[in-house]
């Protein structure tokens, strides 16, 4: 098994509390109670969204989201939002929506959450929601852009497992990637032996929780049960703004180009760099 250690729930944090002890330490929290003010805690219910935006038509990705080729990271297909959330409801499905501003199609319900005060540098811009059925996972990755990320959970659990950014080679990052295909479940110790150097936090996220993932660090989810949550970001570096900037530009120019030409070779050449880090790093025997 990964060597995985609970994440702190807290309430009742001050600013100072939060910086001295989570922040300044790169190190993920639960708050419990940093949304009790949102509206949206109790108004966003699967009725609501159906009833008010229903018609709207959403984006939804399978789990072949990541699969190598031209349709790299694109959606399956496009469903009215009423739709997809009577999927939901029906049971398991692997189906999900991801990166979902509805703020855009819809700028009242802005009103109905606050940006929180426990630090600064939030960016108003780019507020998400993720929606993911019963069983639906997403893949060991980090966030591109390197801003910490507040996950506010709304309805349904999530499982998520995190590493620090120092973990990277011992989960075998692949080059010019955000992602890892490790398997955080059924860890292969024989194929990938860095793993059993690797250490990380597990929790379950409930709703009306708020978790703090530091800059950088690597997330997998695991939708326990069909829900939804809205995250926001903050960043408060200048320097870390720089670094997320060319990650995307290297994500889009290099990654997404070398998909469409080379399709799964670019993929099996990118998990050989990975073994290669992986050994070298720890003269790890093949």
């Amino acid at each position: 098994m990964l060597n995985l250690k609970p994440v702190d729930r807290r309430s009742g944090l001050t600013r100072e509390q939060f910086a001295e002890e989570y922040l300044k330490e790169m190190k993920p929290v639960i708050f419990t109670d940093l949304m009790d003010t949102w509206p949206a805690k109790n108004k966003w219910t699967i009725d609501f969204f159906k009833t008010e935006y229903g018609d709207l038509e959403v984006p939804v990705y399978s789990a072949d989201v990541s699969k190598s080729g031209k349709s790299y990271m694109s959606p399956d297909r496009h469903v009215p939002f009423r739709e997809y959330l009577e999927i939901l409801e029906k049971g398991p499905t692997d189906l999900r929506m991801f990166l979902f501003n509805i703020f855009r199609h819809a700028p009242e319900l802005l009103e109905d959450y606050r940006t929180p005060e426990i630090m600064d540098g939030f960016i108003d811009s780019f507020p998400f929601m993720f929606f993911g059925g019963e069983g639906s996972s997403v893949a060991l990755h980090f966030d591109i852009d390197l801003s910490h990320v507040f996950l506010n959970q709304l309805h349904g659990r999530k499982r998520v497992v995190l590493f620090p950014p120092e973990q990277s080679t011992n989960i075998y990052h692949h080059p010019f990637t955000v992602a890892s295909y490790i398997d955080v479940n059924n860890p292969d110790f024989g194929r990938y032996p860095a793993l059993r150097k690797a250490w990380g936090y597990d929790c379950i996220v409930y709703p009306g929780e708020t978790l703090f993932m530091p800059s950088g660090h690597w997330h997998y989810i695991e939708y326990t049960d069909s829900g939804y949550s809205i995250s926001l970001r903050s960043n408060e570096s200048y320097v870390r703004r720089a670094k997320g900037l060319f990650n995307i530009a290297r994500h889009y120019v290099v990654d997404k180009g070398m998909n469409r030409l080379m399709g799964e070779n670019w993929r099996k050449m990118k998990a050989g760099m990975a073994k290669r880090r992986a050994r070298e790093q720890d003269q790890i025997p093949v």
